[in-house]
């Protein structure tokens, strides 16, 4: 066997690699947390999304984000979802990709640069338009069940004594991708958190999440893929 090939293989498969960690390694994450107040007391749920910007070769400028949506179980049949969607005149995929960041500066009433986020700390109340849509289902298993839900009048569709408390972004450590599986080599990003809607993993999974978002009255449904406003590769 000829092994003066070894050397120069290992080394262009140790480049081709590295390469596609420096491509593909997010930017920062961030912590969503939502909190809602119950006549139980206070429920909350919450997320690790990763944001990664575009450092390929096509120059597209595409930052991108991976995670879900986050689900909080409010009891006695009922729930509340951030989306991983806004809503501005037009329903908006990207902007949750920004949440973190106009979150710290909105806190700190200093501008947060995007390249900076990773070395952010605490916790940013996230207000206003940078909450995520809202939505409950009456029904978790049947996507056309769904219902909008205001972030200042929760009661109105939750029903008494349900009020949104809050929503926070916290940024975390990025640890050591992709090997970042918990622990000290880093918060992985959440997977799981929407068990509870069954139709997002059937074959069918676009439809439903179309009919849950045209449901709760999203505009633009049918121009986006419906399954990137409840999870993100």
């Amino acid at each position: 066997m000829n092994f003066k090939w070894i050397g120069p293989l290992a080394l262009l498969a140790a480049l081709v690699i590295g390469d596609q960690i420096r491509i593909n390694r997010p930017g920062h994450k961030y912590r969503l947390t939502v909190e809602v107040e119950t006549p139980e007391g206070v429920k909350s749920g919450s997320g690790i999304l990763a944001i990664t910007p575009d450092r390929g070769y096509s120059r597209r400028g595409n930052t991108s984000a991976s995670g879900e949506a986050i689900f909080v179980d409010l009891g006695g049949g009922k729930n509340l979802v951030a989306l991983l969607a806004h809503i501005d005149k037009s329903a908006d995929l990207d902007a949750i990709n920004y949440v973190a960041m106009r979150s710290y500066t909105a806190a700190g009433g200093k501008r947060v640069n995007f390249t900076d986020m990773s070395k952010m700390t605490g916790v940013a109340p996230v207000k206003g338009a940078l909450i995520p849509v809202l939505v409950t289902f009456a029904d978790p298993a049947n996507p056309g069940t769904a219902r909008n839900v205001p972030p200042d009048d929760s009661e109105a569709v939750l029903g008494k004594g349900y009020r949104l408390r809050g929503v926070s972004a916290e940024a975390v450590p990025n640890g050591f991708w992709p090997i970042d599986f918990g622990g000290p080599l880093g918060e992985p990003v959440t997977r799981g958190n929407l068990a509870k809607l069954p139709w997002l993993n059937q074959p069918d999974a676009s439809v439903a999440a179309e009919t849950a978002l045209r449901a709760a009255g999203v505009p633009d449904v049918g121009t986006f893929d419906a399954r990137g406003a409840f999870s993100r590769k």
